[in-house]
């Protein structure tokens, strides 16, 4: 596989509504899922504001909520999120030999995608205005927040 997928949309709205749950709890709005052969069996967002996590961004809940998984389950395994995968997400989504992972942007932060595609991982970026608007618009009324973890 080489680019966008027609079930790519899907899956990113799927992330997309996770981001907009966060956000409605009072945290940052970046959304997750994780999809093994056409099926969701994980999904998260970013609750380090409401659990007072240092380390549950969106994709690590998705992870935690998939729960344990074979290797074999990975290696099929695509990780949609709204936003560029942090150093640390970039690490997990290595260790879990994820074959492939999507993102709806990487305006407003630029991850792990170069370390990724070394390790042979095929990166998508969808480059949705949607998700750059909802990032850009918490970044503002939030900078405190956002200024707490990977922005900085």
């Amino acid at each position: 596989m080489q680019g966008p997928v027609p079930d790519d949309q899907y899956f990113m709205s799927e992330a997309l509504a996770e981001a907009r749950k966060g956000l409605e709890e009072g945290g940052v709005p970046i959304g997750s899922v994780l999809v093994i052969d056409g099926q969701i069996v994980g999904r998260g967002h970013n609750r380090r504001v409401q659990e007072g996590s240092a380390i549950l961004h969106g994709e690590m809940d998705a992870f935690r909520n998939a729960g344990r998984l074979p290797a074999s389950a990975y290696s099929r395994a695509t990780l949609y999120s709204t936003l560029s995968p942090c150093d640390m997400c970039t690490g997990a989504t290595l260790l879990f030999k994820i074959p492939r992972v999507v993102f709806a942007e990487n305006r407003t932060f630029v991850g792990g995608e170069d370390y990724l595609r070394a390790r042979g991982v095929e990166v998508v970026n969808l480059d949705l205005p949607e998700a750059v608007e909802l990032m850009n618009d918490f970044i503002a009324r939030c900078p405190h927040i956002w200024n707490e973890d990977i922005a900085v």
